[in-house]
């Protein structure tokens, strides 16, 4: 089981109740999609674009926010699996365009996020589809509808 250390960079997310168990069940769901799980606390860091946008420049190379960014711990970190970064104005954005509640546009990112830091990867299609079937099944555990459908 993973523990969730859930830091709060930007107020912005202060419009949004009950972020703790949303993160805490969003993990819980996708733990149980998978058979052997990397054990360690995730940090979940909610801020802002323009944080967000200075890490995608700094790990990615690329310009501007992106939804979620996930960073894998090294091997020999004490107890912890990695962090998850979110960008509120990204999210918000997203969740409008796809007509979805930002809870569940929240949830779906933390799940991919946290798949990222499991090892699984959408480099390939096939990888693509595996790691999004089990978001799909991690999401109706849930209550999400399928944020792949067309």
């Amino acid at each position: 089981m993973n523990a969730v250390d859930l830091i709060v960079e930007d107020e912005a997310w202060d419009r949004l109740e009950g972020k703790s168990a949303l993160a805490e069940t969003a993990i819980a769901a996708a733990q149980c999609e998978i058979d052997d799980i990397l054990p360690g606390v995730i940090a979940i860091l909610l801020t802002g674009d323009d944080a967000v946008a200075q890490l995608n420049k700094s790990f990615r190379g690329k310009e501007g926010p992106t939804n979620v960014l996930s960073f894998p711990a090294s091997e020999h970190a004490d107890n912890h699996l990695g962090d998850v970064a979110l960008a509120w104005g990204v999210v918000e954005r997203e969740a409008a365009d796809k007509r979805v509640s930002v809870e569940d546009h929240l949830r779906h990112l933390i799940v991919h996020g946290f798949l990222h830091l499991q090892g699984y990867d959408h480099q390939d299609d096939d990888e693509a589809e595996h790691m999004e079937d089990l978001e799909r099944r991690a999401l109706a555990r849930l209550g999400v509808s399928d944020p792949y459908a067309e």
